[in-house]
């Protein structure tokens, strides 16, 4: 998961009340009777990543692997320039601890501490732009990765063009003053390194983006035409953009979190990271430049990463649609409260039976075993991820994560009553109410405009937006469905609608 909000607990609360000690280099040999400190010297490493987007997720899953790989002694190369676009509070929190962070694990049997190096610069764009591109354009730099969301590709999902339209993005293609956009740094990255004569770096998004390499290369070189149309041939012959799935349950960093990490474990940090243990990366094998060791360290080289990313899209990230919303109306409002809620716990374990039927063959992974996988993490309690963040965006996530395993199911026939109950959910969902009456914090670009139609009678009129249904917006069966499934959480409620879609499943 890479859509973690970012909260700024070094601001919110006031410090530590413990004798927790100061995170910096100078105390990591202290800290090490609590806490796993890095067996290198992270003032020793060179950087050769540029990464946009240090948010949390990214603390805890790529920063992490590149720190393994400098802790087992593959490489001192491959430390992480971090980069800000948008929010200075990062830079703020880790220039004052050397840029080290703590990842805390939290199993249901165990807790585990380490103290990450691999960030060895952190540069705020719109402070010190030309600092951004020097790190561009410096022969060290072989890999810049993003975690940047979704929507700041500016691809549209259905045509697959790119929309340069966004005001930023405007202003940068006309060139009057330094980027602002990840994608005029990245252009001008490599609009310095073709006229230097340097390798171009490899553009590794690590976003929750369908064929994400695919997306990327579209927004660069799609850019880069609008500006200088030898430059973007230049970049589509010489600049690979490998696809990758990334899975990491990250949620928000609270200032509660940060208070009992320093009590658990003596560290005072002022912006720390709390994850699980599992972790997985899953990278396609196409690199222009040299490829970082990360096969070494746990991540998993592929040719085709399709496979795995509509594994993880469609399980995880569509259960926990479902679960957001569900779980909401239900009157929950944590991950962990909700899978404790038995219709709720058999209704994702049924989703998730639904779907494993249409996905392809996934090498090395069995789905049986992964959707068990997948039940146990979501209902971790050490991990409590909130119910609001998982049902956030829904009008962007439901196309991406439910609707095509739905119309999957629908052109083959099979069983989909919990998908289309799902998209129920979701209507619902969009009203802003558990079934007692209290608020639901409904948190959408499209709110405004989907609610009143949501709140139809008649849900033809919702299904009828074709930029989020797509065919399913003319599909009579789909509709009837639909409209039997909303009409029963509206008479019955969630609870006892879901038994009985269930029992019908069941039988």
């Amino acid at each position: 998961m890479t859509d973690a909000t970012l909260e700024t607990p070094n601001e919110s609360a006031d410090g530590p009340t413990t004798d927790a000690l100061p995170l910096a280099v100078a105390t990591l040999p202290l800290q090490s009777n609590a806490v796993e400190v890095p067996s290198y010297d992270p003032e020793k490493l060179r950087a050769g990543v540029v990464h946009f987007g240090v948010g949390g997720f990214h603390r805890a899953h790529q920063a992490v692997y590149f720190d393994e790989i400098a802790a087992k002694g593959l490489s001192q190369d491959w430390g992480i320039i971090g980069v800000g676009l948008h929010r200075r509070e990062m830079k703020d929190v880790l220039s004052s601890q050397d840029n080290l962070y703590t990842v805390v694990e939290r199993g249901e049997d165990h807790n585990h501490a380490r103290i990450v190096g691999s960030i060895v610069d952190y540069l705020y764009a719109p402070e010190d732009p030309e600092a951004v591109l020097t790190a561009l354009a410096a022969e060290s730099t072989r890999l810049v990765t993003l975690t940047v969301t979704g929507t700041s590709y500016h691809v549209d999902a259905h045509t697959g063009e790119f929309l340069p339209e966004d005001e930023e993005i405007a202003r940068d293609l006309q060139g009057d003053g330094p980027p602002e956009t990840v994608f005029g740094y990245l252009v001008e990255g490599l609009r310095r390194r073709r006229a230097a004569g340097i390798k171009p770096f490899t553009i590794l998004s690590c976003d929750n983006v369908q064929e994400n390499g695919k997306t990327t290369r579209t927004a660069v070189v799609s850019f880069a035409r609008l500006q200088e149309p030898e430059l973007a041939d230049w970049i589509e012959e010489n600049v690979c953009f490998p696809s990758s799935m990334v899975d990491r349950i990250t949620p928000s960093t609270s200032p509660e979190d940060r208070d009992e990490i320093a009590e658990e474990f003596g560290v005072e940090d002022g912006w720390p990271v709390l994850t699980e243990p599992f972790r997985q990366w899953i990278i396609e094998d196409k690199f222009c430049n040299e490829r970082p060791p990360l096969d070494q360290v746990g991540a998993k080289l592929v040719q085709d990463v399709e496979p795995f990313e509509l594994m993880k899209t469609r399980l995880l990230n569509g259960s926990h649609c479902g679960l957001g919303y569900f779980g909401s109306l239900l009157g929950h409002s944590s991950s962990d409260e909700a899978m404790r809620d038995d219709e709720i716990r058999a209704y994702v374990r049924g989703l998730m039976g639904e779907i494993i039927p249409l996905l392809p063959d996934v090498p090395g992974m069995d789905l049986a075993d992964y959707r068990e996988t997948l039940i146990s993490r979501f209902s971790n309690p050490e991990i409590s991820d909130q119910l609001e963040r998982l049902a956030r965006r829904s009008s962007t996530k439901m196309p991406s994560y439910v609707l095509p395993s739905l119309k999957e199911a629908l052109a083959a026939g099979s069983e989909h009553r919990l998908l289309v109950l799902t998209v129920a959910g979701w209507i619902e969902f969009l009203g802003g109410e558990d079934l007692n009456g209290n608020p639901i914090d409904v948190q959408d670009a499209l709110l405004e405009d989907l609610r009143p139609v949501a709140a139809n009678k008649d849900v033809a009129a919702f299904a009828a937006d074709e930029s989020i249904f797509g065919e399913l917006a003319d599909d009579a069966r789909f509709i009837a469905e639909l409209q039997e499934a909303v009409d029963s959480l509206r008479t019955r409620g969630p609870r006892e609608t879901i038994k009985q879609s269930l029992k019908v499943e069941r039988n």
